[in-house]
């Protein structure tokens, strides 16, 4: 379950490159006078994922923008639109870094995961992966780091399995089950190796991500429900972040 919330620039303004934690910022605070509002402090999953701003060019005032926010729970999808209504009935300015928004549309979306689909990243997916791992996957960081990035050069086999990993801890803790692990990931296409830069604890720190395609085909009901929820609540870490955001593509008619 996703929100399209679409924007109109109040000024004209240079796309900012750096406002990703800005904009994570704004998104927590729609959730000040929720149930919600101490998610941003909690140490677990955060259970919702963002899209980035675009289209990602510079804009005129009067010009639309759109982001997404998509999340497993509907009650928080809930509370985020009663927020981004409130905010859209009463034209309150938002400021999301030097850029200001009046928020002109809320509209809930559905996407379902088929009999077969393809995905694409939104937004990088994050991994990483623990020391205690580096000899399964021969790894040899130059120095003794309690984890590292995945980085293109090393396996396929070391991407794909930490995400599987992380997909079935969220899935089994949302949903207060024990599913067992099963292979997920059938056909994938890597596009490319992203470093982002972003502000937790009010440091600035590098992040090393990576752009992909997926494909699935003739999935069964529990291999449709785990893919569903990673739709919904984003794959890899630092989803909270808008790390792991992802979109089904559509075929052209």
């Amino acid at each position: 379950m996703r929100l399209l919330i679409e924007l109109e620039a109040a000024a004209n303004c240079a796309y900012d490159l750096r406002y990703h934690h800005k904009l994570q910022g704004f998104i927590y605070s729609l959730l000040r006078k929720s149930t919600y509002r101490h998610l941003h402090d909690g140490s677990t999953y955060k259970f919702f994922c963002f899209s980035n701003i675009f289209p990602s060019i510079d804009m005129q005032r009067g010009d639309h923008k759109h982001f997404l926010i998509s999340s497993p729970n509907s009650r928080l999808v809930q509370a985020f639109k009663n927020r981004l209504e409130n905010l859209c009935r009463t034209k309150k300015l938002v400021c999301i870094g030097e850029m200001s928004f009046n928020v002109r549309a809320v509209s809930v979306l559905n996407p379902k995961i088929g009999h077969s689909c393809e995905l694409t990243t939104g937004t990088p997916i994050i991994i990483r992966i623990p020391r205690i791992n580096y000899p399964k996957y021969g790894i040899q960081p130059p120095k003794d780091y309690p984890y590292v990035y995945w980085r293109k050069h090393y396996t396929f086999d070391a991407f794909t399995r930490q995400l599987e990993d992380n997909l079935f801890k969220k899935y089994n803790q949302f949903y207060g089950v024990s599913l067992r692990y099963f292979p997920i990931f059938e056909q994938f296409v890597f596009r490319k190796q992203v470093c982002n830069h972003v502000i937790v604890n009010n440091r600035e720190i590098r992040v090393l991500g990576s752009l992909w395609k997926f494909s699935f085909g003739h999935i069964g009901e529990e291999k449709r429900r785990i893919v569903q929820f990673g739709l919904d609540c984003g794959f890899g870490e630092m989803n909270g972040l808008g790390f792991g955001f992802m979109n089904i593509m559509v075929d052209e008619p």
